[in-house]
């Protein structure tokens, strides 16, 4: 169905060192748990799945780090949801089905996240970012 909430529970941004040589970005998401939301809508409680998941920048050689933590919920019926749950429980893997909105919900959020949060610490944006060429 689809995502119903989302929030950051731990924002880290350390700078270690100073470099002026080529610096190297690695972004990564993973998803660290996912468990049953109960989810009131009015009178009735529908099935959702709350899943925790950390986002990382890391900034190579040893020059910085971003770590984004947080939860996001998703909200479908009862059948879908007890079996990503059981996939979840045997093999610590998720729905195919699942893959592309929970981690472009993610991304979404923790892309623009990173960006002012390496803005504010005056590090390179973790993403790429748009450019106007002379042509």
């Amino acid at each position: 169905m689809t995502v119903i909430g989302f929030n950051f529970t731990k924002m880290l941004v350390e700078k270690k060192n100073q470099t002026s040589d080529k610096i190297d970005i690695a972004n990564n998401v993973v998803i660290k748990e996912i468990k049953e939301a109960k989810l009131n809508m009015g009178s009735s409680k529908k099935p959702g799945l709350e899943f925790t998941f950390e986002f990382t920048s890391k900034y190579n050689p040893n020059i910085a780090l971003i770590e984004l933590t947080g939860k996001i919920v998703y909200m479908d019926n009862e059948d879908k949801v007890k079996s990503v749950l059981d996939l979840w429980s045997k093999s610590k893997k998720i729905d195919k089905s699942l893959l592309g909105p929970i981690y472009n919900a993610i991304l979404a959020r923790c892309n623009v996240e990173a960006i002012v949060l390496s803005r504010d610490m005056q590090l390179p944006p973790p993403i790429p970012m748009p450019k106007v060429k002379k042509d």
